[in-house]
């Protein structure tokens, strides 16, 4: 019966070639034979490379799947150390016990990027409406200026270590299945950097960098809402080493307005007029962002009526023109009225033919009746 070399290393039939790699050196570890003598936990070992030779084979993988021989009908892989056949992909092999670094790498740089920065910035509706521009008070890291970056000490500089002789890496020789390999790590004396630094800074103690409190003006464009994040290129903290500096992110924080709410580029507000104002039309003045302007009331203007101003709203951010200002109407009803004004009503009424209004119901609102017959009926 053919082996089901996905079962084996634990993978889906689907898995991708990283995930297949992944499961495979997972395996190779835990079942090498240095780490695992067992007769039992060899044989195991020998499956787990058969399963990769296979799988990380595109065309071997292709023929398995179809149920053909991928290996050409000539059974098990040819002999070799713990059964790895003809082509199989020795440099997964070293990956997977030595992490791939048999190759010399050399001594790494001090000078490392900085971190990035965020800040919050607050501001009025018609900051972000219209845009502004702020000067900003930031605590970073900058540049040592005594010894603009490398750390030592003026008129000193640092020295070659002496134990990996400026290589930053020492090499290590382990024993394997393989026999005799060569490794290389970090050295432990210098961190891997190839140098010593002896006399270090003492502005900056030797990281090439001090902290200091800076001022920056920004400019902040139209249209920006609570969230938006600004990038600010190169102006996050110098890294250690005199390393490049990371970036300056603002983050928006919109104050809440008084009278207006926003609804993306849009503005809402709600105006109060009494009910003759809605029945006989009238000219309010009504704030906006620009200033005051006058609003046509139309006569019958309804309870909940909304009246667009266009173009009053916020500036579209990195777009042209801007959105509208919707003003929702409140028509107020009078609870309190004085004799005179009680009669005039009354009259008004007669005249229109409301003393007793039969009511109108609007869809879907039945009225008590209706309901009740509904309910037994069925529907």
């Amino acid at each position: 019966m053919a082996r089901d070399y996905y079962g084996i290393l634990g993978v889906r039939r689907d898995a991708s070639q990283d995930e297949i790699k992944k499961a495979y050196r997972r395996l190779a570890r835990e079942l090498h034979p240095d780490i695992n003598p067992d007769p039992e936990i060899q044989e195991r070992f020998k499956e787990i490379n058969q399963a990769y030779e296979v799988l990380s084979d595109p065309n071997k993988r292709q023929m398995f799947d179809l149920g053909a021989d991928p290996f050409g009908g000539g059974g098990a892989p040819g002999a070799g150390a713990a059964g790895f056949g003809a082509g199989f992909p020795f440099s997964d092999i070293m990956d997977a016990f030595f992490g791939g670094a048999g190759g010399s790498r050399g001594p790494r740089t001090r000078a490392r990027r900085g971190r990035n920065a965020t800040i919050r910035v607050e501001l009025d509706l018609s900051e972000s409406a219209f845009g502004t521009t702020r000067e900003l008070v930031v605590d970073t890291a900058v540049l040592c200026e005594v010894c603009q970056g490398s750390g030592a000490a003026s008129g000193t500089h640092p020295d070659t270590c002496d134990m990996c002789h400026g290589r930053g890496e020492i090499s290590q020789v382990t024993r394997s299945f393989l026999g005799q390999v060569m490794t290389a790590r970090p050295c432990p004396q210098c961190g891997g950097f190839g140098s010593i630094i002896q006399h270090p800074c003492q502005e900056c103690s030797g990281d090439g960098r001090v902290r200091t409190r800076r001022t920056i003006k920004v400019r902040i464009p139209a249209g920006v809402e609570e969230g938006t994040h600004i990038q600010l290129a190169g102006e996050g903290e110098v890294g250690p080493g005199g390393g490049p500096p990371g970036d300056l992110f603002l983050e928006i924080v919109e104050r809440p307005h008084e009278i207006f709410e926003r609804h993306g580029d849009d503005l809402h507000c709600t105006v109060e007029i009494p009910m003759t104002a809605a029945a006989l039309g009238t000219i309010l003045t009504v704030e906006t962002l620009d200033g005051p302007e006058d609003l046509d009331v139309r006569p019958g203007t309804q309870a909940g009526q909304v009246i667009p101003l266009y173009g009053r709203g916020i500036q579209r951010l990195n777009e042209t023109g801007r959105g509208d200002l919707l003003i929702h109407v409140n028509v107020e009803t009078p609870t309190r009225l004085d004799a005179p004004q009680e009669e005039l009503l009354k009259e008004l009424s007669k005249l229109r033919g409301e003393e007793r209004p039969p009511g109108k119901f609007a869809p879907g609102q039945q009225g008590f009746f209706s309901r009740l017959r509904d309910a037994f009926n069925g529907r």
